[in-house]
């Protein structure tokens, strides 16, 4: 069983859809990309439960730093939170690595949508090593929040991309992985970040409707 104290939960307990939402590969479940998120989709009425994979886990408890676990074990650990919530509404969600395990257990669960943070399309330095194979065929409807210069995926690159057609995609203009517009771009980090947690807002929506 996942440990509780593992978690963090954001929004009233009897929200129409709960949130899971995991980190990406080298920050943990309560950096400030997180925790912006998840407080304040947590204020616009949805329940957000943060979890952390077992490697993020055992450096917050004094462990070494270790790279992110093998493939298997991090969708084992997705699939185990999802065990948690029987009887909720789910969409699956995650920054970078976390939302690219979203997508890859979507399918085999009874989630009603999954959504990413700055999907990672193809390592960085890589664009021929794609990792979309499953998204040309996945069902369950999903969002991607992605800056249109992000290394790990740009609106080029995903503009040559086959994805299922439940697939959606909003463009943050000018940001990076993280959605960080440039200083020049006339925009800061803070409100690019308020646009796409807005989009994510009306993704649930839709799907709580």
């Amino acid at each position: 069983m996942p440990d509780p104290t593992q978690t963090k939960t954001d929004g009233p307990d009897d929200a129409p859809i709960t949130l899971l939402f995991a980190h990406g590969a080298g920050a943990p479940m309560d950096a400030p990309f997180m925790e912006k998120v998840a407080a304040t989709l947590g204020r616009q009425g949805w329940r957000v439960k943060r979890f952390e994979f077992p490697y993020m886990a055992s450096m917050r408890n004094g462990g070494p730093r270790r790279p992110p676990d093998p493939l298997p074990r991090l969708l084992d650990r997705f699939r185990e939170e999802i065990a948690t919530e029987t009887g909720r509404r789910l969409v699956l969600a995650g920054k970078s690595m976390g939302g690219r395990m979203a997508s890859m257990v979507a399918d085999d669960s009874e989630a009603i949508g999954w959504l990413c943070f700055g999907y990672p399309f193809h390592p960085p330095g890589r664009p021929e090593k794609t990792r979309t194979d499953h998204l040309e065929s996945l069902k369950t409807p999903g969002l991607i929040l992605q800056g249109t210069r992000d290394a790990l995926g740009n609106r080029e690159d995903v503009a040559g991309y086959t994805l299922a057609p439940g697939i959606k995609i909003h463009w943050t203009e000018d940001g990076d992985h993280h959605l960080a517009p440039r200083k020049a771009s006339g925009r800061s980090h803070g409100e690019a970040l308020d646009e796409a947690i807005l989009a994510a807002d009306a993704f649930l929506r839709g799907l709580s409707r």
